[in-house]
């Protein structure tokens, strides 16, 4: 559902402009705006890891978006390319560099919004 007014546009994730399916384990949810501003909700199920769920639709050695965002719940390592680790945890605010993975960590999905990386996330590269 989107509502506009004079001043904006506000739209719900319940009703998102595109939905991408992960290879397993979760999905992708988009709201679109002008501007090409886009904002992402993904939900990420337990056992789900970039290299296996996403790797295969990107087709690059690692995650190359850069992502921004917040973490609504559940809990997800990253491993940069260059060997740091970190994990993010619900209430966190993170900003991810291009080159890295992720995995999933316990038993919940985690649910991130993200605000800067996800307009070719989990998209076939030969599609854009």
């Amino acid at each position: 559902m989107q509502n506009q007014t004079e001043t904006g546009t506000s739209k719900n994730f319940n009703l998102p402009d595109e939905t991408r399916p992960f290879i397993g384990h979760g999905h992708l949810d988009l709201l679109k705006f002008e501007g090409n501003a886009i904002i992402g909700k993904g939900v990420f199920e337990p056992g789900w890891k970039w290299s296996t769920d996403v790797k295969p639709i990107a087709g690059t050695k690692s995650c190359e978006a850069a992502h921004t965002g917040y973490c609504v719940e559940g809990s997800m390592r990253i491993a940069m390319d260059n060997g740091r680790e970190f994990t993010i945890k619900p209430g966190d605010a993170f900003q991810i560099p291009p080159g890295h993975d992720a995995w999933v960590e316990g038993d919940r999905n985690c649910v991130l919004i993200d605000v800067s990386g996800y307009e070719h996330y989990a998209e076939n590269k030969a599609s854009h």
